[in-house]
């Protein structure tokens, strides 16, 4: 198990790595496309990297609810680890979202919703749920949770909208309920609708899933090669027919749509079991190297960053005449000053992800890995 889970620690690596690659460009007015959202129906490969870390998220859980099982631990233990551990993620994304935590604002008038927020609660969801359950159960309820969520999305109006739409961000229902809920704390970007909202987190869950039944089927007792196969099987399967329920239902990540859900698990599938293959059947390992270093304290690397990215824009200084953030002095110092827009944006994207794994590398040299 022990090759599996390098093969999975450099897959994870590589969703944090991409985060801060997506999350923090030299400036937001020269990115190259892939490195972009796709702007509402769609999908680029920034898109995947959010529910490729929710589908880990699951095959993580099921390791550690299956390692918890051999040690025998009480089932009321089980629970109040998983109780802590998701709440304790939830925390972690208000806080650095609310970060540096003054003047008192950013704390009355935080972002509720949010990436650690949705990946706490898929865990908790998904731990809770498939604890003692078996694989048909939880397909069962992946599937009701899919068809049920393109119901609801595509046959019930919000208050104040005559037909029910998923073509307009704040006329959606699940735009509706976030409102609702959540008041003004919600996305800065539009204040009408939030892409880590409630309704959408049902499907997030069904991502979540989906990654705990691949995390079963890789500790099964089969000879690698057959697991690797079924591996790549249901992943071409779920990239075939995400891309064919796109025809009726987009691929969105925004509404984390059911055709998302099945397309996206299906090629986080596919290229886990690439991973596997190169790592455990050729045991070609040292490329994945840095990868693994992310994938052993991705949320360090995801924090720290956050943190490190929040103070590099507050700090100002002078420059020409001007005051700029410190962030945008070494954008404009170090890349900008010979390098065209876009690729003087993407060389500081690059040159903040190496940064990150130099500190990564040596908190693991150091046998510092944080573990939530």
């Amino acid at each position: 198990m022990r090759e599996r889970l390098a093969a999975l620690d450099a897959f994870r690596g590589l969703t944090i790595a991409g985060m801060l690659l997506v999350n923090n460009p030299g400036t937001w007015s020269a990115i190259y496309p892939p490195l972009e959202h796709a702007p509402w129906h769609g999908w680029t490969p920034t898109d995947l990297i959010f529910p490729f870390f929710v589908f880990i998220v699951g095959i993580t859980t099921h390791l550690s609810l299956e390692s918890a099982e051999r040690r025998g631990l009480a089932p009321s233990s089980v629970g109040l680890r998983i109780l802590k551990r998701g709440l304790l993620i939830i925390l972690l994304g208000l806080m650095l979202q609310s970060f540096p935590w003054f003047p008192l604002t950013r704390i009355t008038e935080v972002r509720i919703p949010g990436v650690l927020q949705r990946i706490g609660l898929c865990y908790l969801a998904t731990a809770f749920f498939a604890r003692g359950r078996s694989s048909r159960a939880v397909v069962m309820l992946v599937l009701l949770l899919l068809f049920g969520y393109w119901g609801l999305q595509t046959l019930i109006p919000p208050p104040g909208v005559a037909h029910p739409t998923i073509d307009i961000p704040g006329d959606t229902l699940s735009a509706w309920i976030d409102r609702t809920v959540f008041g003004s704390h919600l996305w800065r970007e539009s204040r009408t609708w939030d892409p880590e909202g409630l309704l959408s987190t049902l499907p997030a869950i069904g991502t979540c899933l989906l990654g705990l039944l691949t995390g079963r089927w890789l500790t099964r007792d089969l000879a690698l090669p057959e697991r690797l196969n079924g591996l790549f099987s249901a992943g071409a399967l779920g990239m075939t027919g995400g891309l064919v329920w796109n025809w009726c239902f987009p691929i969105n990540k925004n509404l984390w749509t059911s055709s998302y859900v099945v397309f996206t698990a299906g090629m986080a599938a596919v290229i886990l079991g690439v991973s596997l293959w190169i790592i455990d059947v050729r045991g070609k390992r040292r490329w994945a190297g840095p990868l693994i270093s992310y994938g052993l304290n991705p949320i360090t690397a995801f924090i720290g960053s956050g943190a490190m990215a929040r103070v590099l824009g507050m700090i100002q200084v002078p420059s020409g005449g001007e005051t700029i953030s410190l962030q945008q002095a070494i954008y404009r110092a170090g890349f900008a000053s010979w390098l065209d827009p876009r690729n003087a944006s993407l060389g500081f994207a690059i040159a903040f992800v190496v940064l990150w794994y130099g500190i990564l590398r040596v908190m693991e040299k150091r046998g510092v890995i944080w573990r939530v």
